[in-house]
């Protein structure tokens, strides 16, 4: 639900009707292009954020309310391009995923942190489906 507790899991299935499953943002409702179906944040970008801000301070990665976590691989930072994660799932990023207020009642701060270079990560739809688990090579294809 929306604002509800994040859970972080292991492997999670990943649909281009659904979304990732258990998301509530994941269903794409008739007539909407899906452009926020799911979000993606480099743990590089997390870490240059948190750094900026002297340290942690108790935030994690998931406080940031992005889908998946991926880390050894810089993210695109324009639209159309495809990130492809274990065997089969493909996800087309269709724009930065800007931080939001919620970021600084987080910590004051965190949002402006999150904004340069993408920091904040990426909005994506869901093109072709795949199960996907903690570990799965991440790839940008061309």
């Amino acid at each position: 639900m929306s604002r509800g507790p994040m859970e972080t899991l292991d492997r999670a299935s990943v649909t281009p009707d659904r979304g990732l499953e258990g998301d509530c943002r994941g269903p794409v409702p008739a007539g909407k292009k899906g452009n926020r179906q799911i979000t993606v944040i480099e743990a590089e970008s997390w870490a240059a954020a948190i750094q900026d801000l002297g340290g942690a301070g108790g935030l994690v990665w998931s406080d940031r309310r992005a889908n998946l976590l991926v880390s050894g691989v810089r993210l695109p930072r324009e639209a159309g391009k495809v990130i492809a994660i274990g065997k089969s799932l493909r996800i087309e990023v269709r724009c930065e995923c800007d931080p939001c207020s919620r970021m600084d009642a987080l910590r004051e701060g965190l949002r402006a942190a999150l904004t340069p270079d993408w920091r904040g990560g990426i909005c994506g739809r869901v093109i072709s489906e795949g199960d996907i688990a903690l570990g799965d090579e991440v790839r940008i294809e061309e």
